[in-house]
């Protein structure tokens, strides 16, 4: 067992992740960008989200270092960097982005 110190600063990290995650358009987000770079056009294209509230969303994942971006030319490109990030969106991918009939036939 950890000692209590890095227990605690485990739980921090944690607490912070989680609510970085907790918005809806930054976990769409996170659950398209777990499939490779977009620029930020084909994101608001694919997810339907307006770009003044992509841009905000995006700043956010970017200032917890969950996200990182990279221009080439006019675009901007975005990619996840946490490594803690990519686990749990592959894991709630497993368990709710599965189409129904398919978790059926799991159990």
């Amino acid at each position: 067992m950890l000692p209590l110190a890095q227990m605690q600063a485990a739980a921090e990290q944690a607490a912070n992740l989680f609510k970085a995650l907790s918005h809806p358009d930054r976990l769409i987000l996170l659950c398209q960008l777990s499939q490779g770079e977009f620029c930020v056009s084909e994101l608001e294209e694919k997810l339907a989200i307006r770009q003044p509230s992509l841009s905000q969303q995006l700043g956010i994942l970017r200032q917890e270092n969950l996200v990182e971006a990279r221009r080439d030319g006019k675009q901007m490109y975005y990619r996840i960097t946490s490594e803690d990030a990519l686990a749990i969106l592959q894991t709630l991918c497993r368990r709710l982005c599965v189409p129904t009939e398919e978790v059926s036939n799991e159990h």
